[in-house]
């Protein structure tokens, strides 16, 4: 009897000991109720903000996360303008520009084919066309610089004495010295057949070479093989080669841009914004000054104006 009277003191201390213990621990801490997480009590730390919530209301009011499509031409990609112009607009407006660069004649497919928000190019001829065959709605002169003809530093056809663009191609063709034509139906492809049209050639032959690619890649090819070709200014300017500049100034050789919004767009709004950025005060003055610095004038010349 008295073993099961120690037994049962022993058990009844034990079980006095767990329930102190339970009792006096330190409560687990507790998610605030709704009503706390909006306003905290006074004196009280405000909790730390959750990075992931934030950038999503961030996102939510600034609408990032919107992206659009500009469907333009290689020189505006091989010069770097839209390096420096676009993270500007990215980053006051939220909306992300997916750039497709390609020559004229194909960003303009893919402004009629709905595969694109906005067209920025260089033929006017194919951009007015656009507009009035129910592609594009408001259209704008953006900018402009010229296109120079290149070549060789000893200038086998004598490109540099002639009067005119007409004249330069024309002793071209003559002497059969070797060009580079783009051949991608780009608007510079389409400047330079302008030319040859005016001149009355048609050029064909070994010394006639296509690349079937962008500017860069064209100017590129020229300088391996000594040859002449056309190029835009900015896109030539951007690169270090042995090509000399033989022909510029003629009034042929103006190089105009525009920027137009693709009628069929899904996002009109966000397609709207980014024109209203080429052709704005910050967009322009951008423009002005791209390339400034490092070749004593900007490559391209704002130009804003509603069509």
């Amino acid at each position: 009897m008295r073993a099961f009277s120690l037994f049962f003191a022993m058990v009844l201390c034990l079980l006095l000991t767990a329930c102190t213990s339970s009792t006096g621990s330190t409560p687990a801490p507790q998610a605030p109720s709704g009503q706390e997480q909006q306003g905290q009590t006074a004196g009280q730390a405000p909790a730390a903000p959750d990075p992931a919530s934030t950038a999503a209301s961030e996102v939510k009011q600034s609408g990032t996360g919107q992206e659009i499509i500009l469907a333009t031409t290689t020189s505006t990609q091989d010069s770097g303008l839209l390096d420096t112009l676009l993270p500007l607009f990215e980053q006051n407006s939220g909306i992300k520009v997916k750039v497709i660069a390609v020559g004229t004649g194909q960003a303009i497919k893919l402004g009629e084919d709905g595969n694109a928000d906005v067209v920025l190019v260089h033929s006017r001829k194919s951009e007015d066309e656009f507009v009035a065959n129910g592609f594009g709605i408001n259209a704008y002169d953006v900018m402009y610089n010229q296109f120079y003809i290149v070549g060789p530093a000893d200038d086998p056809a004598g490109v540099k004495s002639a009067k005119s663009a007409t004249e330069a191609l024309s002793r071209i063709a003559e002497k059969k010295a070797t060009f580079i034509s783009r051949g991608d139906d780009s608007g510079t492809d389409k400047k330079e057949k302008s030319i040859w049209k005016e001149a009355s050639i048609t050029p064909e032959g070994n010394w006639y070479l296509s690349s079937g690619q962008g500017m860069g890649a064209t100017l590129q090819m020229a300088d391996e093989k000594n040859a002449y070709t056309l190029t835009d200014e900015a896109t030539f300017l951007s690169r270090k080669m042995n090509l000399q500049v033989l022909k510029q100034g003629d009034e042929s050789l103006l190089n105009p841009y525009g920027i137009i919004q693709v009628k069929t767009t899904s996002k009109p709004d966000a397609a709207e914004k980014l024109i209203q950025f080429f052709v704005g005060e910050e967009g322009q003055k951008a423009i002005s000054q791209f390339g400034a610095d490092k070749y004593g004038k900007g490559l391209f010349v704002p130009s804003a104006k509603k069509r």
